[in-house]
């Protein structure tokens, strides 16, 4: 037993050289790691070639990304996975229709539509129609990401835009470095466990399949992530439905409309003003009026009688 852990300890050792034999080379030729991650072959040393979505092999899509179409041109520079979020104001009753035309641009470019969510404000007196507003997601390849965006924007009033870009050409090199070295422990572990005999030895190596196993495949899918993100940039379109323009009124250049207008409304007003008082000062008046006539009733000179 003690003969076998040795000679596992120096396996593991000469493979964890090995590893970091691969990751030195990986750091300096880092310029020629992000071109090959760009061309569908990231890593080298024994790694597993990561095709990005547009890469094809025989025909069929490789790389586990059958739901995304496979024309996408190989990109040019280091790997960026890029953003966009955009605000478009449309003309009244006219959202179904742009809509429709945004739908059509993503799928010229080659994109397709991850989301759309679309919904009717309420009417009111002041706004007597409905307007609708709505929020469309989609994918779009890397290289028509800025022709999307410059077709998008004759859409219709680009009233905000925010693009965002981030460089992950270190992390893609450092995953496949680490790939590398994980398959080549893998490899080291599955030559032990058919050499092994004894009960103890082939489950702890069984144990450290797994968890290597368990590691590859975290490091394929998190290439598998960047390989996406980086061939497919996601936009976010919001779109509203501004209201009816108010047409303004008739001018009156001569003034005579405008001064019969004012003159009716002043004549309203003033009749107004005077019910209004008269309502107010009726009651007292009327007060006032029976005092006086019983005052004068009081004063009058009584009759004699004889």
């Amino acid at each position: 037993m003690k003969g076998f852990l040795v000679f596992l300890t120096i396996v593991l050792a000469a493979a964890a050289c090995g590893g970091g034999a691969s990751t030195s080379s990986s750091s300096n030729g880092g310029g020629a790691q992000a071109q090959s991650a760009q061309s569908g072959a990231p890593g080298q040393g024994g790694s597993k070639s990561v095709t990005q979505p547009g890469d094809t092999t025989g025909g069929a899509t490789t790389g586990g990304s059958s739901t995304i179409p496979n024309n996408v041109p190989a990109l040019q520079g280091p790997p960026v996975i890029r953003q966009a979020q955009m605000t478009l104001s449309v003309g009244s009753v006219t959202f179904g229709s742009k809509l429709a035309q945004v739908r059509t641009i993503v799928e010229t470019e080659g994109g397709y539509i991850a989301g759309t969510d679309a919904q009717a404000g309420p009417a009111n007196d002041t706004q007597p129609t409905q307007l609708r507003t709505g929020v469309i997601n989609f994918m779009v390849p890397a290289t028509k990401f800025d022709a999307t965006i410059d077709e998008l924007s004759k859409v219709g009033t680009l009233e905000s835009e925010h693009i965002t870009g981030t460089d992950v050409s270190a992390q893609y090199v450092d995953l496949n470095a680490r790939l590398a070295n994980a398959e080549a422990q893998h490899q080291v572990y599955l030559a032990l466990l058919a050499k092994a005999t004894n009960t103890n030895d082939i489950i702890a190596l069984e144990n450290q399949i797994g968890q290597i196993t368990a590691q590859i495949e975290q490091l394929k899918g998190q290439i598998k992530y960047l390989d996406n993100n980086t061939s497919y940039s996601a936009i976010t379109v919001t779109m509203t439905e501004s209201g009816p323009v108010v047409q303004p009124s008739t001018s009156d250049s001569w003034g005579f409309a405008t001064a019969v207008s004012q003159a009716a409304h002043n004549f309203v007003a003033t009749i107004n003003y005077v019910v209004s008082g008269l309502g107010a000062v009726g009651p007292l008046v009327v007060l006032l009026g029976l005092g006086y006539l019983g005052w004068r009733r009081r004063r009058a000179p009584q009759p004699k009688h004889a």
